[in-house]
């Protein structure tokens, strides 16, 4: 969506994650979502100091402001290794980082509030930045509509009495709310939150560009591919368990795994215990340019989502939508926020969570089946491209945005 007029309104965005430089490996969508609005839009994006990165600079059309929280080596509460809540799982003493995080984003969003004028602010995930923005309006005595956008975690993981009456104030205190899924979305109604200010809009993949078929690429007849970070909810060790019976079937298959993340030491170990580290590839971390030659060349992607030990779970998935672009057949865990992109044997193979024996089985399905899988490839690809692609996303929250303001 296109702003020809030379004045465009002013847009806050809090995040927790973001890119500390273009081509980064760190999670894009927010940074991506505000750059397309950048066109219709002038946006400010408030985000955590890390290693490496500039305190303000202007990437991408956007102006970046981080905010400093402790000693500048030592700020990666929110970056590396998945994010606050796997850091914190992964180093108990992270959790010495989690105040000064909070005093230092709301000290820098008070400061930008009193200095300069905003037309919207959009707070990705309800804690911190929901909280902040909601507490940050109080103290500056600003009257500017707040959007918050819930992207799983922290509606998913954040359980107990009191983080629950939190979440259900900040929702109410926000003039709209977006979740990633429709799953979501019932979650939320849930908890008492009026249907009316809320609105299922995930976010996008470059379907158009980047993440699309090519015919001149040979898909492999024995790679299986897995894509996310090393944290229990993307479910990996269960994948790890399964090969073993995929490849008493089929011994020259292999698995290529793109990410890192806190379990990383003990997956390595996983290989070991279940002898197959000699057909176990590890890529590290993968850049967005390069994931699309990985989606196209492998035989099946496979993402075996679990709900974690702490209720942590998908909020939508992008990674099954970026294979699924790919033209490549898709198998993943079967959560309800996988439904909106995949339908059982219609745009993909959905197996039960947590059960490695059964993800053997629907994968040496899928191997012994080449009619089945190029059915649900084409089929995927139909799907997200319908759905998914960033011009749709880009349109509906354009369209969002300009309605809470005039509203």
């Amino acid at each position: 969506m296109k702003n020809n007029s030379t004045h465009r309104l002013r847009i806050l965005v809090l995040t927790s994650t973001f890119p500390r430089w273009i081509n980064d490996t760190e999670p894009a969508f927010v940074f991506e979502l505000s750059r397309r609005l950048g066109t219709a839009f002038d946006i400010t994006v408030l985000a955590p100091r890390t290693p490496g990165s500039e305190m303000r600079e202007n990437m991408a059309g956007l102006h970046v402001i981080r905010f400093p929280y402790f000693f500048w080596r030592w700020e990666n509460l929110a970056t590396h290794s998945g994010g606050i809540l796997n850091r914190l799982q992964s180093n108990p003493f992270n959790y010495l980082l989690v105040p000064l995080f909070f005093l230092g984003q709301l000290l820098a969003l008070v400061r930008l509030l009193r200095q300069e004028r905003f037309a919207l602010i959009h707070a990705h995930w309800l804690i911190p930045q929901g909280l902040l923005a909601v507490i940050a309006l109080r103290l500056t005595r600003s009257r500017i509509p707040v959007l918050c956008t819930s992207h799983g975690g922290d509606l998913f993981a954040l359980r107990g009495t009191i983080f629950q009456r939190l979440k259900r104030w900040i929702m109410n205190r926000s003039q709209a709310l977006t979740v990633v899924s429709q799953a979501m979305q019932h979650t939320v109604f849930g908890m008492g939150i009026a249907p009316d200010n809320v609105q299922v809009i995930s976010m996008g993949v470059d379907l158009k560009h980047r993440f699309t078929p090519d015919p001149t690429v040979g898909r492999s007849a024995g790679e299986l591919l897995f894509v996310g970070r090393f944290v229990e909810k993307k479910g990996l060790r269960i994948l790890l368990e399964a090969m073993p019976k995929v490849l008493f079937k089929h011994p020259a298959m292999r698995l290529t795994v793109a990410g890192s993340g806190p379990l990383e030491v003990e997956l390595f170990e996983l290989t070991q215990k279940f002898g197959i580290s000699d057909k176990v590839d590890f890529l590290g971390m993968v850049p967005q340019s390069k994931l699309p030659a990985l989606y196209r060349r492998a035989t099946l992607a496979v993402f075996p989502f679990l709900v974690a030990k702490s209720g942590d779970q998908e909020g939508f998935g992008l990674v099954q939508v970026e294979a699924m672009g790919c033209g490549c057949p898709v198998i993943a865990g079967d959560l309800p926020a996988i439904h909106d992109s995949i339908t059982h044997e219609v745009s993909g193979l959905l197996v039960p969570p947590d059960n490695p024996e059964v993800l053997a089985d629907i994968i040496l399905r899928a191997l012994n089946d080449p009619d089945l899988c190029l059915r649900l490839a084409k089929e995927g690809r139909k799907r997200v491209m319908e759905q998914f692609d960033w011009e749709v996303i880009e349109e509906k929250y354009a369209g969002l945005y300009y309605r809470l303001i005039h509203s």
